[in-house]
């Protein structure tokens, strides 16, 4: 039996399956038979593993349903196991805590039509999108690059909508999706939305930067290299932990703490034994965001849109800094 913190709930595993190489498809119901919190596509989970680690898994079914909630993991070779605890480890029946659905790619239901572009994993958090796209007849085209045919998640339903969805396989190319065809020409009204490796990521970027910034969305999996870091908002978001020394203080609280060169607010403050959220401690999840009360930010991290960044309402502590020499936080 998992144990629950705030925030969370408990699931649990009533079906797993294969569905492409090296992906499993996780469905996951509410102990007790309770209907689940709702969900807007590109949403995503939580999990808190029994081996201790904190993974975020997409949600991919219809954000309709109300029963289940369905999440797609690929088996990360080179990652920190959890991936491969799911794959060899997980059972039905299990029981995990989660957190409620929470979402930094979401869907902008106002725009005319949608160009989805992904690549591997990063179809999971698209599958929603287009599922909610087909319910409500709303213009929609994938592009969709993958290793190989049977690494492509979903490639069996994604062939019945026929020639909206192109796939790109290196392995019969020999090549590298070139993205640039489909961002030449803009159509009014249309908004892209981007999620897998960090070369299509900084292929997408790069080649969308003639778009309004408003139309062009991201869902990061990984830290982009130094390059590509560059290019996410180089007038914004630099290396953290450049910042000079500075003080926090925490309005609830009362307490204060100075941040140094090479701390961040989330380390200052667990050593001075404030609990707060978090869980990937890269500026990539959103767990650990927190609301900004005075002082302004330097944002490093690869959730908040560039208007969020620009209210300067919010942060990531995990990563982000504070470029005056006190930041008050709603701590």
């Amino acid at each position: 039996m998992s144990v629950l913190g705030p925030g969370r709930q408990l699931l649990t595993v009533t079906d797993i399956q294969a569905e492409a190489r090296d992906i499993v498809l996780v469905e996951l119901r509410a102990t007790g038979g309770a209907s689940l919190d709702p969900f807007e596509p590109g949403a995503h989970l939580e999990i808190y593993l029994p081996n201790g680690l904190i993974r975020h898994y997409s949600l991919i079914n219809d954000s309709r349903e109300r029963d289940r909630y369905v999440v797609g993991v690929g088996r990360a070779s080179h990652g920190r196991g959890g991936s491969e605890w799911i794959h060899r480890s997980l059972r039905c029946g299990a029981e995990l805590a989660a957190s409620h659905p929470r979402n930094n790619f979401a869907l902008d239901t106002s725009a005319e039509s949608y160009l989805f572009i992904a690549g591997g994993i990063g179809i999971t958090p698209i599958m929603t999108m287009i599922r909610w796209c087909s319910a409500r007849a709303r213009p929609w085209r994938l592009i969709y690059a993958a290793r190989s045919c049977q690494r492509a998640a979903f490639y069996e339903t994604l062939r019945e909508y026929g020639d909206r969805v192109h796939c790109h396989f290196d392995d019969q190319t020999e090549t590298l999706l070139d993205v640039r065809q489909w961002l030449e020409e803009p159509l009014d009204g249309q908004h892209v939305y981007c999620c897998g490796p960090g070369l299509l990521m900084q292929a997408v970027r790069e080649h969308s930067s003639h778009l309004p910034a408003e139309t062009v969305h991201f869902e990061y999996f990984a830290v982009p290299t130094v390059a590509a870091r560059e290019s996410v908002a180089p007038d914004i978001v630099s290396t953290a932990g450049t910042s000079d020394v500075f003080q926090v203080n925490l309005r609830r609280s009362g307490l204060s703490f100075p941040v140094a060169l090479n701390q961040s607010i989330l380390e200052v403050l667990e050593a001075g034994g404030v609990s707060v959220p978090f869980s990937c401690r890269e500026g990539l999840c959103g767990t650990c965001e927190t609301t900004v009360c005075e002082g302004e930010v330097e944002h490093n991290d690869y959730v908040l849109s560039q208007e969020q960044r620009a209210a300067n309402k919010s942060m990531m502590i995990c990563v982000s800094r504070s470029r005056s020499p006190t930041l008050v936080l709603d701590l």
